[in-house]
């Protein structure tokens, strides 16, 4: 198994936090190693976001024993369906990745496209993606609360309704050689416990993502196994 995460700031990280991917990465280790299940993690870039200098040219990571390997993704603060899209060929051509593990959407709505439009990008997206390997296999969040939802009804509504159109994507391109996947939304998520800002992920929010990709990659697929309750410390 090759993973690509492939998201946006929620999975990029900035300077100094863990990240949801140091999470999965750990579940994997915990879940997939001792069952001699061989994984990869493997993507373009590897770094955080750093707000000072505004640009992810950081590699301060919470945990210095994230191993370089590990930290290999497809994420930027500000990028979206929209920007993956044109990328999501080469990258998965280039690290041979046959497994993505894709939480987008929330930029597209806030920023560049209504749901509709993002809607589209996503099936464009897929089409790229096993343009490259045609029996490549996804597991797809779909986007979550947020605060300026909850302050904003037109903008709830899109993220409401991109969440349909997602769901139907996700269900009408699934095949049998190459599944996608629709995760169950993280688990009880709380904007005051899981955000450090009303959107991007603090520890407690970290795992609940992580447990959403691994807990959806285990029911249908069984890989690796439940995210465990020692995955919270």
């Amino acid at each position: 198994m090759r993973f690509l995460f492939v998201g946006d700031s929620m999975t990029i990280g900035g300077a100094g936090e863990h990240t949801w991917r140091h999470r999965m990465w750990r579940h994997l280790e915990r879940t997939c190693g001792p069952l001699g299940e061989a994984y990869e993690i493997v993507g373009p870039r590897d770094a955080l976001y750093d707000k000072a200098a505004d640009a992810p040219v950081s590699h301060a990571y919470a945990d210095p024993a994230f191993p370089a390997p590990a930290r290999r993704h497809l994420a930027g603060w500000g990028e979206g369906w929209l920007h993956m899209a044109p990328l999501i060929s080469e990258a998965v051509r280039e690290h041979r990745a046959d497994t993505l593990l894709i939480f987008l959407g929330l930029i597209d709505l806030g920023f560049y496209t209504d749901s509709g439009a993002t809607a589209a990008t996503v099936r464009r997206f897929f089409a790229e993606a096993r343009s490259a390997d045609p029996r490549l296999r996804a597991v797809v969040l779909p986007v979550v609360p947020n605060v300026r939802a909850r302050h904003d009804a037109f903008f709830a509504a899109e993220c409401e309704r991109f969440n349909e159109l997602l769901a139907k994507a996700v269900a009408e391109l699934s095949t049998p050689a190459s599944p996608l996947l629709l995760a169950s939304p993280p688990r009880d998520w709380d904007l005051d416990r899981d955000t450090y800002d009303g959107t991007h992920p603090t520890a407690s929010g970290e795992h609940r993502i992580a447990a959403a990709f691994a807990e959806a990659m285990h029911q249908a697929w069984g890989v690796g196994g439940p995210y465990a309750a020692a995955d919270a410390a």
